[in-house]
């Protein structure tokens, strides 16, 4: 199944390159930076606890997976109204009801600028608008989203303590937010405001735990060499290649890499 939010970083071309073999799991399968949720929609799993700091995000899931009629007939009123001026009064809006806030949220998705998400010192979302202007997509299956979602926990939090519940049959898949653009000089510094180096080491010291109580765990990094010597002891790495799409410029872009490890 298809994501429906686009999300800086998902790992739906990582699934589709087929370069890794997500293990086999018989419990819980577990994603504490959810974000688009790729791997989840790939693998449809009977049980799962997903959890995001974003809670806008959250709260787009929860509605679609509570009532996804609501949000499917909010975005085909935004199809219809759609253009520039809509779109930065739409950005202003502050929406009350769950399902609109959901539509709100998947309506910016994917007309802004590129599926970025950002926002400013006081929380508003502020990127401007982008090229695209489809707000219904000919392969949207919100009803099928529904149903998965609704075999899952959704969370706000920290991914520590929802890798808590982490055991013995789950597998855990591991997305921390994060950058390629300085992969050979000056990761950590380029990286510290989204995702600070002291994260980055309790996330080795939480994912490592998980696996000691029996989980399997899956996580993708930048191919960095401070990346590696932090997880130099759990096994070896896998290095991924990609397309690198973030950039406004298309001459900016190119190819990039990314590490994969499977404990």
């Amino acid at each position: 199944m298809k994501p429906f939010i686009k999300w800086a970083g998902g790992k739906r071309w990582l699934l589709d390159s087929q370069q890794i073999k997500l293990p086999n799991f018989d419990g819980k399968y577990i994603e504490p930076f959810l974000g688009g949720g790729a791997v989840f929609f790939q693998l449809a799993p009977q049980s799962a606890i997903l959890s995001d700091v974003n809670p806008k995000l959250i709260n787009t899931y929860r509605a679609v997976r509570t009532n996804w009629q609501l949000v499917h007939k909010e975005l085909k009123r935004m199809q219809a109204l759609h253009c520039k001026d809509f779109y930065y009064e739409e950005r202003a809006r502050q929406r009350r009801t769950k399902h609109t806030r959901a539509a709100q949220f998947l309506y910016l998705n994917r007309t802004c600028w590129n599926g970025l998400y950002r926002e400013n010192l006081s929380g508003k979302f502020n990127v401007p608008i982008g090229t695209k202007t489809q707000v219904l997509l000919p392969d949207d299956d919100f009803e099928g989203a529904s149903k998965v979602l609704k075999r899952a926990e959704l969370r706000t939090g920290d991914f520590e303590e929802t890798l808590l519940d982490a055991n013995k049959g789950d597998l855990v898949f591991l997305d921390p937010p994060y950058t390629t653009a300085h992969n050979t000089n000056g990761f950590v510094k380029y990286n510290q405001k989204i995702f600070s180096w002291d994260d980055q080491i309790r996330l080795r010291r939480c994912a490592e735990a998980a696996y000691r109580r029996g989980a399997r765990v899956v996580l993708t990094n930048a191919d960095h060499k401070t990346v590696h010597e932090l997880y130099s002891d759990m096994g070896e790495p896998k290095i991924v290649s990609r397309s690198s799409v973030i950039s406004g410029n298309s001459t900016a872009r190119g190819k990039t890499t990314e590490v994969v490890y499977i404990f």
